[in-house]
């Protein structure tokens, strides 16, 4: 049996170097919104505005950048879903290196065409990530291209890890830092370099809870499949935590916390609104469960948003989640007499309300209707719940049924 090498923080510090004219330090913004919402300070890491739109880069560089000459000359293989792609693809091509990614039947377009401009090329194998990896590992027997794992190697954990110091030099009395997790090599990088200057700051890993293999792994003591992934939250859909990644989450983050797919429909359209940031779902997690809480007094608080690299179109379909999630819109199912008028009159309460009608919809054939009435379904803008609410209550009022 193989035995199990762990980076150190001597390995972080000494990915800093080679990183130094590839990787940006990333800007960290305090966010006053956030901070009212929790009420303690709340700041954002942004590597959502790193190279390639995500933190894949400094663990994609910094192995690959560690390869002898001879394996440089086989090329190197990947398999992502898209950031680790674009990391892989950039470093490799920066290094002179061919480089070949497999990526998941499905994957984001804009990160395909990323992927495929920054100089890698780019094979489909698979539905999920693990059966794109799968397509990696027998691409790299039969050619013996070195395969550049996304997450579990001590090289790549050791260059994500370059975001821990950047958090200390830039928060330096943080007292907690959330981190988006899937395979676990940012939040395991972050937390062996944070631990090993400041013990005492809470690290706090979150995962998609309809993608989340931490906690069943943690709860059997070792990496376990988790099974039926449904998230938006590509950058995280992981089954399978690695061997690497497993023992230094284990050993060093403090707690593990899944964070529902509205609460990431809300914490992007949040990041968006308030902080004017564009950041992929994945990228979103940290704040989605900083949002949850709602109430945090271990403050400083760092949120890491750890990619920005959404589709536009998933952009859009997020942003009407996020919309209802908050209340923002509203589908009424309102009953009226079928009389002229009756529409008119509905509209008219609905617009005195402050609402803002965007879809109506008549139905006039029903069990549930008397053959006097009609159904009409709305679609409305609100200013948020207590408007929502206000708006239910006045229609009521006025003799409506309505369900909504």
């Amino acid at each position: 049996m193989t035995e199990l090498v762990l980076p150190g923080l001597d390995d972080v510090l000494a990915a800093q170097e080679p990183l130094r004219d590839v990787a940006l330090r990333t800007p960290m913004e305090e966010s006053r919104w956030l901070s009212g919402v929790i009420g303690a300070p709340a700041f954002l890491k942004c590597e959502n505005l790193q190279r390639t739109g995500s933190f894949k880069i400094r663990g994609a560089y910094t192995r690959i950048h560690g390869l002898g000459e001879e394996e440089r000359a086989r090329g190197v293989v990947a398999a992502s879903a898209g950031n680790h792609a674009q990391g892989v693809a950039l470093a490799a091509t920066s290094l002179g290196i061919r480089s070949t990614v497999f990526m998941p039947e499905g994957a984001p377009i804009p990160k395909e065409n990323a992927t495929r401009a920054y100089g890698a090329d780019v094979v489909f194998a698979g539905h999920v990530l693990e059966e794109s990896l799968d397509a990696a590992r027998a691409f790299a027997a039969d050619t013996g291209a070195v395969l550049v794992h996304p997450f579990d190697h001590p090289a790549v954990v050791a260059g994500q890890g370059t975001v821990g110091l950047e958090i200390l030099d830039q928060v330096p009395d943080v007292a907690t830092v959330l981190v988006p997790a899937g395979g676990g090599g940012l939040v395991a990088g972050i937390a062996l370099a944070i631990k090993a200057r400041r013990p005492d700051v809470r690290v706090i890993a979150v995962q998609a809870a309809g993608a989340a293999a931490f906690p069943g792994s943690l709860a059997a003591g070792e990496p376990r499949t988790a099974h039926d992934m449904r998230t938006m939250a590509d950058g995280i859909a992981v089954g399978l935590p690695g061997e690497v990644t497993f023992a230094l989450v284990r050993d060093l983050v403090d707690d593990v916390v899944t964070v529902s797919e509205g609460a990431l429909s809300a914490a992007l359209l949040a990041l968006l609104e308030r902080a004017k940031m564009v950041v992929e779902p994945a990228g979103a997690a940290a704040v989605a469960a900083l949002m949850e809480m709602q109430e945090h007094d271990e403050g400083p608080v760092v949120a890491v948003l750890s990619g920005g690299n959404v589709d536009p179109l998933l952009l859009g379909s997020v942003i009407r989640h996020g919309m209802a999630a908050g209340g923002r819109y509203r589908y009424l199912r309102v009953t009226i007499p079928d009389r002229p008028g009756g529409l008119a009159a509905l509209l008219h309460t609905v617009g005195e309300s402050g609402a803002n009608v965007l879809e109506v919809v008549h139905h006039r054939i029903s069990p549930s209707l008397e053959i006097d009435q009609v159904e009409v379904r709305l679609q409305v803008e609100t200013r948020g719940r207590e408007h929502a609410a206000s708006l239910l209550r006045r229609l009521r009022e006025d003799g409506y049924v309505v369900e909504g």
